[in-house]
């Protein structure tokens, strides 16, 4: 399904022109060359064969570049313009699942990453191909993956998503009532995963993170992901669904280096993810939101997402529990919003808290770690969120005005 995708120039283009991305492969296996000086490597979904001709610059014995799009034809010719390097490198066309190489790899090296992590399940060729041909001392670059999730208040987005549907509003399009689409026109949009970069101080709790080691993890782990859901809010807001982002672990013996997709760091060709509720769920500072998202992975080499959200009961008596509100959607990892747009300019200077959020990101330090999962603090300024909810407001109203004079149409 992506073979003809990823068989195209311009799109592998797009892939070596994300800096951040093809910067930290680079960086990665260069400082790195203690683990690849003399030794095999097996580039699991070649591409192009930039990956290859790193290992190569570092000094590999031999590096086998498995691709099963068409694009295998430019990576030997990459490769033949590189001679250099080129006799270190055996291109070879097919999927990694059926391939067979002449011995085992001391290193596998791949870009399975997609959208949220997981969309194109790229990983379950990685994992096969570490089954098949890592030696049992060999290391995989990159080594985890963590997908990270925090609630966040975007009235902006909001209101985007639910205008789409005010089409479907009109009692006189052409003599036709359309108003009986409304409702699932409406579901359909929320259905659509957001796709782009935004601002960290939209959301409204500290991360939790959901980790993958790609040295032990089972394929057959990855055909379905549950996730628990549980974040104390720092602020008071209307929460609009789950923002996640991802990063990988290259697990060096010289140098660990992360490459993050977290939102403030330099954006890449990933963006971030939001899950946004068609009902959103108004929360107070202090309160705890607990839910689930679980992930079905699908034949259209993506996932179903189920997403549950709710607001526990907080102040006196929360000890008691109950839940006091809850929303739920159904996302398709495979049919996004491609939104792309950078993060909003806000009239307010970046806060300190931030920074710091991003750099432990980007550094892959957790200031916190409970049963397994890893959290990352970042407070949140009250002064920021009351001038967020002023604009959140006007734009509601906003809403409110244009679905009264569709109605009046």
């Amino acid at each position: 399904m992506y073979f003809h995708y990823y068989g195209q120039l311009l799109h592998q283009q797009n892939m070596l022109q994300d800096y951040v991305r093809t910067g930290s492969y680079y960086a990665a296996v260069i400082e790195n060359r203690i683990d690849f000086h003399g030794r095999i490597v097996v580039d699991v979904g070649a591409g192009s064969g930039i990956l290859s001709l790193f290992a190569a610059q570092a000094g590999a014995k031999h590096v086998y570049a498995v691709e099963a799009s068409e694009m295998v034809d430019y990576a030997r010719r990459l490769v033949a313009g590189n001679p250099s390097l080129g006799q270190h490198i055996t291109v070879i066309k097919g999927k990694i699942e059926e391939v067979e190489l002449p011995e085992k790899a001391d290193i596998l090296i791949s870009e399975p990453m997609g959208t949220l992590l997981l969309n194109e399940r790229m990983l379950e060729s990685y994992v096969i191909a570490r089954d098949r041909f890592l030696s049992p001392t060999g290391k995989m670059f990159p080594t985890i993956g963590r997908i990270h999730m925090a609630p966040f208040s975007d009235e902006y987005l909001y209101v985007e998503i639910a205008n789409k549907a005010l089409f479907w509003q009109q009692q006189n399009y052409y003599g036709v009532d359309l108003t009986a689409l409304h409702g699932p026109a409406f579901q359909c949009y929320f259905s659509q995963p957001v796709v782009d970069a935004f601002d960290p101080r939209l959301l409204v709790a500290p991360p939790i993170s959901h980790t993958i080691d790609f040295t032990k993890v089972k394929e057959e782990e990855l055909y379905e992901i549950d996730i628990p859901l549980n974040f104390t809010a720092s602020v008071g807001t209307r929460v609009h669904g789950l923002a996640c982002w991802f990063d990988v672990l290259f697990n060096g013996s010289a140098v660990q280096r992360w490459l993050t997709t977290a939102p403030g760091a330099p954006t890449t060709h990933w963006y971030q993810l939001r899950c946004v509720l068609s009902q959103p769920i108004y929360v107070m500072a202090g309160q705890v939101i607990t839910g689930r998202l679980h992930m079905v992975a699908h034949s259209a080499q993506s996932y179903t997402m189920y997403l549950t959200m709710s607001a526990k009961m907080w102040g006196a008596g929360a000890d008691q529990g109950g839940i006091l509100q809850t929303s739920s959607s159904k996302l398709d990892l495979k049919e996004p919003y491609y939104r792309m747009s950078q993060p909003q300019v806000y009239a307010w200077s970046q806060d300190q808290s931030t920074q710091q959020l991003v750099q432990q990101q980007a550094n892959g330090i957790p200031s916190q770690q409970v049963d397994g999962t890893i959290l990352v603090q970042q407070p949140i300024q009250a002064s920021v969120i009351l001038q967020q909810q002023q604009h959140q407001q006007q734009a509601s109203q906003n809403f409110q005005h244009q679905s009264l004079f569709l109605q009046s149409q």
